[in-house]
């Protein structure tokens, strides 16, 4: 997404094969699995019982294939993509803890389809993983989270249900108040044009703010086109509506406009923006680059025997493909960011999961990218999450740029420190390597509880 090779922004058919349908050969042959992580059809029952420690030992082994979302493609300058990764083959973290729960072999996701049931990890895994469970049940109400996107997705309400009714959610509708569709001049008739590929995003991205903030409001704002000036116009319009909270999982190449859009679309004082690093490993996208959002890195979260339960490490399936990071080109250095090797902005501030292996759960019914259950990573699910983390720990000062807020706990128990792992090979070190404090692939680390994301 950082090259400015033309194509349709919107296209939903020009999606690439990515990852490797790699089997878990010795690991899980010796856990007496088998080859789980072929990307086949769905194995038969295995009747045998293993360990389940020895399963779960398994779980950050997980090996799946996963393609872009139809919205992914590399776009043409003036454009952004989607970051967005959807598994359709192979075993997943989720399915791994599943089986070892019931002592079982894990199955397979069958390749190119969605399943009946979910193959990703829901809201009682992501609440655990950070420290949000009570917060979760007791905060969020009447806040509005928002979700910035491109073209319409017909389906997303109804899938929306689909994905809270199964997860045991309260309702989240237009009847109720608590979900609201509009496009970006805030219309909710008047909508885009529809698209499969955008539609994934959307799926993603409102049952990520589900998970994570079940009792907050949605408003779902459809910008026309996946341009930089309508996708920054939704984003001014979330505002007007009176979101704090706002989501943007796309991104594209930087470029000397970045300043502008900058003070047009995304400097709103009082309001919490996140933006996903991007997927593409090491590398500065917009609008993460941008001073006034939060940057959002990507982990691969796994569960572990220590007292948190879970482990993380940075998001790296290949030189091309893992969590975003580096120094802007042009965007000027917030004053509370003090790292030294970067003159300008730093990219990222914080992280959340986004390794497709250890991907989230999805339900997406519109068009041809899976109809049904589908397990997604990238980016786009990390940024909505630190959203609606931010919607959990209450409305941000009026005059504050919530983006410093973790830096004002940086350090402390209040986020997860991420120290292992890089997404690629960079001249300074913490640009592109995990290691103690801050460091570009994770930032300051995830969430521990809400208390990095308040003022």
């Amino acid at each position: 997404m950082r090259t400015t090779t033309p194509d349709t922004p919107h296209s939903s058919g020009r999606r690439r094969r990515i990852g490797t349908a790699l089997a878990a050969t010795a690991a899980l042959a010796a856990a007496g699995l088998g080859t789980a992580a072929h990307a086949t059809a769905a194995t038969a029952d295995v009747t045998h019982k293993v360990s389940a420690r020895t399963v779960a030992a398994q779980v950050a082994k997980a090996h799946v294939q996963y393609e872009k979302a139809g919205c992914g493609a590399t776009p043409k300058k003036g454009f952004a993509a989607c970051d967005a990764l959807r598994v359709t083959g192979g075993t997943t973290a989720f399915m791994e803890k599943q089986a070892a729960l019931k002592g079982i072999a894990p199955r397979t996701v069958k390749p190119n389809a969605a399943s009946d049931s979910p193959t990703g990890y829901g809201p009682s895994d992501i609440q655990s993983a950070y420290g949000l469970t009570d917060a979760a049940a007791a905060n969020g109400s009447g806040e509005t989270v928002a979700i910035v996107d491109a073209y319409d997705d017909p389906n997303a309400e109804a899938d929306l249900a689909t994905y809270r009714s199964y997860y045991g959610l309260s309702d989240c509708t237009t009847d109720n108040g608590c979900f609201e569709k509009v496009s970006q001049t805030g219309s909710t008739t008047s909508l885009p044009s529809a698209d499969s590929g955008w539609a994934g995003e959307e799926s993603l991205d409102l049952d990520m703010v589900s998970a994570t903030c079940p009792n907050c409001n949605i408003l779902l704002v459809e910008a026309k086109s996946a341009s930089d000036a309508n996708l920054g116009t939704a984003v001014n319009e979330a505002v007007k509506l009176g979101a704090k909270f706002i989501s943007n999982s796309y991104g594209g190449s930087e470029s000397s406009s970045d300043t502008s859009y900058d003070t047009s679309y995304y400097k709103h004082a009082g309001v919490a923006i996140t933006a996903s690093a991007g997927d593409e490993a090491y590398g500065a996208e917009y609008p993460a680059a941008s001073r006034y959002v939060t940057a959002v890195g990507g982990t691969k979260l796994s569960t572990s025997s220590n007292s948190r339960g879970w482990t993380e490490s940075v998001w790296k399936t290949s030189s091309t493909e893992g969590t975003g990071s580096g120094c802007s080109s042009y965007d000027a250095k917030p004053s509370w960011q003090t790292d030294t090797g970067c003159s300008k902005r730093m990219i990222a501030d914080v992280s959340a999961v986004a390794d497709p292996a250890t991907g989230v759960s999805v339900y997406d019914s519109y068009g041809d990218d899976g109809t049904g259950w589908n397990t997604y990573g990238g980016t786009s699910a990390s940024s909505p999450l630190i959203a609606s983390v931010y919607a959990l720990a209450g409305t941000p000062g009026s005059s504050d740029y919530p983006a410093q807020y973790p830096y004002n706990a940086a350090g402390t128990s209040a986020l997860n420190d991420v120290t292992s792992g890089n997404n690629g090979s960079c001249s300074t070190a913490y640009f592109c390597t995990a290691e103690s404090g801050y460091d570009g692939p994770t930032g300051w680390g995830t969430p521990e509880g809400t208390d990095a994301f308040t003022g």
